[in-house]
């Protein structure tokens, strides 16, 4: 397990400048649309839970900058907790001023604070993939938030790793899409039942994914 905070802070943005720099320098990148649609492809009942389309601020999708985002609050019909979203942003391409923020960059941006982080083993309909899972808190609320990055035919949890990927593609193929996906799960005491259900819901979301995404 790693502890969040064992880095220092600067460390992931200096690697993010220096990768961005070096696809600015390998030449302009080819932007991928989608196949389909995310709403299409990411279900409306996941776990015997139904969604909700949530909209999301104007000012955070100019921050964030995705070519196509969604965003879905998922309930039961008894209205049990617990209850969780999703959200995926997607870019078509990656540039200086255009890229994935990751979420332990901007959850602590919006109030939360990092409590542990670490990579969590999901299995999924096209085997096994390794997400990160983080803990979070803001004021008296918690939530279990497991994120990963899905593109050019990978499912990647680390940041180093995906930013090599990123600088290798760009150089290689010119090609730099890729999806942020985030499930959070507010938590209100054991977390083994929102962890459980968490990597339930992962499950789905990571193979319906590739419906939508570019072919490799």
């Amino acid at each position: 397990m790693r502890v969040f905070g064992r880095w220092p802070d600067w460390v992931p943005f200096v690697v993010l400048a220096a990768g961005l720099g070096l696809v600015e320098a390998g030449g302009s990148q080819r932007a991928v649309p989608l196949r389909r649609p995310l709403a299409e492809v990411i279900p409306e009942e996941i776990a015997g839970y139904s969604g909700t389309v949530l909209e999301v601020p104007a000012a955070e999708l100019a921050v964030a900058g995705t070519t196509a985002h969604l965003l879905r609050s998922y309930r039961s019909d008894s209205g049990a907790t617990p209850f969780f979203t999703v959200f995926v942003g997607y870019y078509e391409s990656q540039t200086r001023g255009q890229t994935i923020h990751s979420p332990r960059n901007c959850l602590p941006g919006a109030g939360w604070e990092a409590l542990m982080h670490e990579r969590q083993p999901v299995d999924t309909p096209l085997g096994r993939v390794t997400v990160a899972r983080y803990l979070v808190q803001r004021g008296d609320q918690r939530a279990l938030v497991l994120y990963w990055y899905q593109g050019r035919g990978r499912v990647e949890s680390g940041e180093y790793a995906v930013k090599y990927q990123l600088l290798r593609d760009a150089a290689l193929r010119g090609r730099t899409e890729e999806a942020l996906v985030r499930i959070m799960v507010p938590l209100s005491g054991d977390r083994e039942p929102s962890l459980a259900l968490a990597r339930e819901v992962a499950s789905v979301v990571v193979p319906a994914l590739f419906g939508a995404l570019p072919e490799v």
